[in-house]
């Protein structure tokens, strides 16, 4: 729904949830739901009138993916213990709790990384597509990153 907005307001316009819903296949009442959080957030503005609708509260390039996701579900958490050690007996032994904060800052460290204008852009989703691709095993002409392959010295090149 962000990435809808931003890529359809021009002109500073308000964005219709109807229209965000037939172009995104998500239903209106779902990203009714959605909407709210993210005005609590500060993240969307309702327009209300005959052209009403939403737009961004920032430019695209001043939210983080990480904003966005922890408006809409909290904080990154893969375990309830992390949050609240006392829901769990095992918390003070626990192995594990290290690794799952671990992994749990590295998400958010990645989310926060990224922008709302960094999945907006063509060229940076062709390249971080690639890399992630080459980094991860995936195949190379998965949707993310088709258009581009990892040249012979590991460096990427479009595909025309």
């Amino acid at each position: 729904m962000m990435l809808d907005i931003a890529k359809n307001n021009h002109g500073n316009g308000a964005v219709s949830l109807s229209s965000v819903a037939a172009r995104t296949d998500l239903s209106r009442g779902y990203l009714e739901q959605l909407v709210v959080p993210l005005r609590n957030a500060r993240l969307l503005r309702g327009i209300s009138g005959r052209k009403g609708g939403y737009r961004l509260c920032r430019p695209a390039d001043e939210m983080t993916l990480g904003e966005i996701i922890e408006a809409v579900i909290g904080p990154v958490c893969l375990v309830g213990c992390l949050e609240d050690p006392d829901s769990c007996l095992r918390t003070q032994y626990c192995e594990c709790r290290l690794v799952y904060a671990l992994i749990n800052h590295r998400i958010a460290e990645v989310l926060h990384g990224f922008t709302l204008a960094d999945l907006l852009d063509p060229a940076w989703v062709r390249t971080t597509g690639a890399e992630v691709a080459q980094l991860s095993g995936l195949p190379v002409s998965s949707p993310a990153t088709r258009g581009c392959r990892v040249s012979k010295q590991g460096g990427l090149d479009d595909a025309h």
